[in-house]
């Protein structure tokens, strides 16, 4: 078995260390030595393009926003399911996340960065959306394993009772909030309740019929 190969590293806002790394064909993205995302296993967030679009595709000119980049899986999902018209605004917080999937990571969703229907920032989703009332159709959130964070203790404010109200202030009527998460969590699904989202919970394979953990996706209609 080949070692790992380092191809890049960087420091997340709140000063953990992000690594890129390749093993044969396999890329992993690693926050202090412990697995964040890996290339092997990306059915969930494909999923997660799927329950968050189905409405918003039969729309002509939809606005979609996408909280974390990853690899680029979740944006290649929405690109294929979403009209010619669409804008997607998708928004990373670690810039060297944006640079990998323009370098190493872009062939593997299929240079998704290069669609003309997207729009790259660099920041923080959750100011983004306390920004654009009524503007977004769909936001879908893959950030940090979900409502419990993984890389930066700052996206707990995504998660929390001021984040889920600003998603919801951020979408339009008929619009969809969908949560990619690690695991199951009662009290984020009751919060989304408890601000007016007409709320489901799936759950799903890493990849899908192939198996995997079983990851989590909240969904919640506006």
């Amino acid at each position: 078995m080949k070692a790992w190969e380092l191809l890049g590293q960087t420091c997340t806002p709140d000063g953990s260390d992000m690594q890129l790394a390749r093993q044969d064909a396999e890329y992993v993205i690693r926050v202090n030595g412990k697995t964040l995302m890996s290339s092997r296993a990306h059915g969930s967030e494909e999923a997660l393009a799927t329950a968050a679009c189905l409405r918003c595709r039969a729309s002509e000119e939809p606005c979609v926003l996408i909280g974390g980049l990853g690899m680029g899986f979740t944006l290649r999902a929405a690109l294929d399911l979403l009209p010619p018209k669409v804008t997607v605004t998708v928004v990373e917080l670690v810039p060297a996340v944006i640079e990998w999937n323009r370098g190493p990571l872009a062939a593997l969703a299929g240079h998704p960065l290069s669609d003309r229907r997207v729009r790259v920032e660099i920041g923080d989703v959750g100011v983004t959306m306390r920004q654009s009332p009524d503007q977004f159709d769909a936001i879908l959130l893959d950030v940090d394993n979900g409502p419990v964070a993984f890389t930066a203790a700052a996206n707990h404010d995504l998660y929390d009772n001021a984040g889920v109200a600003a998603a919801y202030s951020a979408l339009r009527t008929g619009g969809t909030l969908a949560v990619w998460s690690a695991r199951e969590n009662r009290r984020f699904e009751q919060r989304l309740r408890f601000h007016g989202f007409d709320t489901q919970v799936d759950r799903v394979r890493a990849r899908l019929r192939k198996g995997g953990a079983r990851h989590t996706i909240f969904l919640g209609l506006k």
